[in-house]
């Protein structure tokens, strides 16, 4: 036991480490490596684990989100599929599968719309191309109802479960999205004459959607079904509607 209890400890601090050195400004990729060295074949919920840890003993949760990305980075590909029978998130309605369905059509909309528009916009100047991209970034926008769900329904759960960490990481980075998205949105017109500026931010943006994703997937969605009871997803359910739904409709009922 106290051996466990020992590597427990020694995790934390390696953890603890790793965040420091983003904070003093370490190059992204090193810590990369170095993260992926050492916790490469850990859980993600036990990185979930520790990351609750350190914000227990103090840690601020702006400090815990600089690894998010790192998360993102290193298990990208590598976080083994969990499969279950008769996955009730395979089930049309069930809150899990709406997520998915929304997430499918964000993929479908940065890549059919805001990339093509952008890209017309950079090289042709065209005034057509910039009210594309406006009207593709007010649609973009709405991704607040996505994570609205998340933020009001799924996270309350999680942490009426002990579990806080990951929540708070996840919602923060949530709203640096959409902090970033209005300033995009409203800095449109005065970067007219410097669009590689305009190209970057967004490419940057649309990156950290990308990876929000892939936290939701991997590691969100699979904490929620291992940790609510029935009777929580039936209260999840009935108020993903009242919220909204980003990029689908025709959404049925579902109970559990």
């Amino acid at each position: 036991m106290s051996e466990l209890i020992n590597n427990g400890t020694l995790r934390r601090q390696q953890l603890e480490t790793l965040i420091r050195r983003l904070h003093d400004g370490a190059p992204f990729e090193e810590v990369k490596a170095d993260f992926e060295r050492d916790f490469g074949s850990v859980a993600v919920t036990e990185i979930a684990d520790l990351e609750q840890a350190l914000i227990r003993d103090g840690m601020p949760v702006s400090e815990v989100q600089r690894l998010c990305d790192v998360h993102s980075a290193v298990f990208r590909g590598s976080i083994e599929e969990i499969h279950r029978p008769a996955d009730p998130t395979l089930i049309p309605g069930h809150p899990i599968h709406t997520l998915r369905r929304e997430n499918e059509a964000l993929e479908a909309l940065i890549a059919n719309r805001v990339r093509p528009h952008l890209e017309d916009y950079v090289g042709s100047r065209s005034q057509s191309a910039l009210m594309a991209l406006r009207e593709d970034l007010t649609v973009l926008a709405r991704i607040d109802l996505h994570y609205s769900k998340k933020e009001n329904l799924f996270f309350p759960f999680l942490e009426q479960y002990g579990i806080t960490a990951p929540p708070q990481v996840m919602w923060g980075v949530d709203d640096e999205i959409r902090e970033a998205l209005r300033d995009i949105r409203s800095s449109l017109d005065s970067l007219e004459d410097r669009r590689q500026v305009l190209r970057e931010k967004l490419e940057i943006l649309l990156t950290r959607i990308d990876e929000m994703e892939f936290k939701e997937e991997n590691i969100l969605f699979p904490m929620m079904m291992e940790t609510l009871k029935p009777a929580d997803w039936e209260v999840v359910a009935s108020g993903i509607g009242e919220i909204g739904f980003f990029l689908v409709d025709g959404v049925p009922d579902w109970q559990p």
